[in-house]
């Protein structure tokens, strides 16, 4: 099997800019893994992204940042689930080298408002200033240059995912330095009463609230969760850009553990190795 690992810049500006333009996007979710070498093989396999999930795992924010930092150093995008909208964990991660932000369960304006002010140095936001940075090779830039360049290579993603999110989708839409609203499939039909039925209209018609908002406020709309491919392609068509969730580490682990289990198993069904 030949990788094709030549890809475009995946800087945070540029990312947005093939989002924006409908050029798929292909990000590598991680959540099992402890070593960098994840990002290698991202990398091999021609992700675009990839994206640590320390909202469901245990994952130290010591490992989560060499992760990013490799994966950034390598040319890809490098964002991380937070389960905190916090200026100290959020600060740290940024430092580290993670390019994009996610912060799930967004429902207000004013948690919208918080994530910008956690991703955004001075005046744009309230980040602690720093001198070095792993994105810039530890150069000392001018404070100037650096705050914004930061600024603008950083992607502040709200993860809409219960119906109170959905209502204020135009408010966290409007919110300057929210890059991108997306929808949580799973948690937004388990919160609505039917997990996972992603073509219940209902789902459909917030889905495209929330895909109308971002689009009168200039900002990129993702949905994530959708396992038919035929119903992520219907859902693009309705106005989310291209960005493919192409698994998460968990899950390839797992089913590849089964599916060489069983291709054993099918292998030697019916031979008799009885030596008696």
């Amino acid at each position: 099997m030949r990788y094709d690992t030549r890809r475009p810049s995946a800087t945070g500006s540029d990312l947005m800019v093939r989002l924006a333009g409908g050029t798929p996007v292909y990000a590598l979710g991680i959540r099992f893994a402890r070593s960098p070498d994840i990002a290698r093989m991202a990398s091999m396999a021609g992700c675009d992204l990839l994206w640590v999930d320390l909202e469901h795992c245990s994952m130290s924010i010591d490992v989560a940042g060499q992760i990013l930092g490799c994966a950034h150093d390598l040319g890809l995008g490098a964002w991380v689930r937070v389960p905190e909208n916090d200026f100290g964990v959020i600060g740290r991660l940024l430092d580290s080298g993670a390019t994009g932000i996610i912060l799930p369960r967004v429902e207000t304006e004013a948690q919208a408002q918080r994530l910008a002010a956690c991703c955004r140095f001075p005046p744009a936001g309230e980040r602690s200033m720093i001198a070095r940075l792993p994105q810039s090779g530890f150069g000392r830039l001018p404070s100037a240059e650096l705050t914004e360049t930061a600024n603008r290579q950083t992607v502040c993603q709200a993860l809409i995912e219960s119906r109170l999110g959905v209502r204020s989708a135009d408010a966290i839409a409007a919110t300057d330095g929210i890059d991108i609203l997306a929808i949580g499939a799973n948690d937004l039909t388990a919160e609505m009463g039917f997990p996972g039925d992603v073509r219940r209209p209902e789902f459909v018609d917030a889905c495209q609230t929330v895909a109308d908002a971002a689009r009168r406020h200039g900002k990129v709309a993702v949905i994530g969760g959708i396992v038919v491919q035929e119903d992520f392609i219907a859902f693009l068509k309705s106005g989310f850009s291209p960005f493919v969730f192409t698994g998460i580490d968990t899950d390839i682990i797992a089913d590849g553990i089964a599916a060489r289990c069983n291709g054993w198993r099918e292998r030697l069904a019916g031979h008799d190795f009885n030596r008696n």
